[in-house]
């Protein structure tokens, strides 16, 4: 059997995996040696955090690198996106959280690991501290026939991406063909989710429109502390549950407060995801999966 089909037996058998949400951006590509293969996207661990949303604050990371760990098959990579600690306005506080945080995931077994940052992290220095620890803040790789692309649009106080990014990010597409399989990660969502809670990037659709003439492209992202699913044209964007506390529906309440904490079901709306690429074909399975209470 292939390596996708026995690890989704897995988490179905061990009760581990919530709904399956299967991603189809174009055709096939033709171009790139493609394998199947699964990454771990957790995101807005917000390491730092204290309050009655999650009086668990400071176990729920280590839980969930303690679960990833766990799984019955390593994925190739584990990402990151964004918010990897709570925001301060003391930069040396600032520093020690983004330490503690890096300490915390050495606690990975796999030993590729994406990171990036979230506004929490970088918007109140524009990345100074979080390059200090992590490097740049948007980059490219290419890994077993897709091609993952990085942006930044948290460092930027504005919410804005920024044109010398928009200049790097059209020159690096420009470098793939049409038909390549790519993955973009980024913080915020890339259209106006409801910008009147910090749900959009002001300029995010100059990216959309750079990658909507390629035929497979998905974007994985934070920011919103639940999971969302939206197409822009046959871009699809799949927003990933926080690892600290829920937010809610987008406009479904006045303002934009967590969920309450309830002690009989503490990890209730929180999760990270797994998601698999598929050697035929320009899918991505994605599985919703739980912060493990004990």
């Amino acid at each position: 059997m292939k390596q996708g089909i026995d690890r989704r037996d897995f988490l179905q058998l061990a009760g581990l995996g919530g709904a399956v949400f299967m991603s189809v951006a174009g055709c096939a590509s033709t171009t790139g040696a493609h394998q199947d293969f699964y990454f771990v996207q957790l995101s807005d661990t917000h390491w730092g955090f204290e309050g009655p949303p999650n009086p668990d604050a400071k176990v729920t990371l280590k839980k969930a690198v303690a679960a990833v760990n766990s799984l019955a098959q390593a994925p190739d990579f584990v990402v990151f996106t964004g918010d990897l600690t709570h925001t301060t306005d003391d930069p040396g506080v600032r520093r020690q959280r983004l330490a503690e945080f890096r300490d915390i995931i050495a606690g990975l077994k796999v030993r590729n690991i994406r990171l990036m940052p979230g506004e929490h992290d970088a918007s109140l220095d524009r990345g100074a501290a979080y390059q200090e620890f992590f490097g740049e803040t948007h980059y490219s790789f290419d890994h077993k026939g897709v091609h993952f692309i990085a942006l930044d649009n948290v460092s930027d106080p504005g919410a804005q991406i920024g044109e010398a990014q928009l200049a790097w990010l059209a020159a690096d597409l420009q470098r793939q063909p049409r038909d390549t399989r790519i993955v973009v990660f980024t913080h915020r969502p890339l259209f106006d989710l409801y910008p009147q809670w910090d749900w959009a990037t002001r300029d995010g659709a100059k990216a959309v429109d750079l990658l909507m003439p390629y035929d497979n492209v998905t974007v994985f992202y934070g920011h919103i502390h639940q999971e969302h699913h939206h197409m822009t044209g046959h871009i699809a964007h799949h927003s990933a549950k926080s690892l600290i506390f829920q937010l809610p529906a987008p406009g479904s309440q006045p303002k934009r407060t967590p969920a309450t904490w309830n002690p009989e079901q503490p990890y209730a709306g929180l999760g990270y995801r797994s998601v698999e690429a598929q050697e035929h074909g320009a899918k991505f399975l994605v599985s919703e999966m739980p912060v493990p209470k004990a």
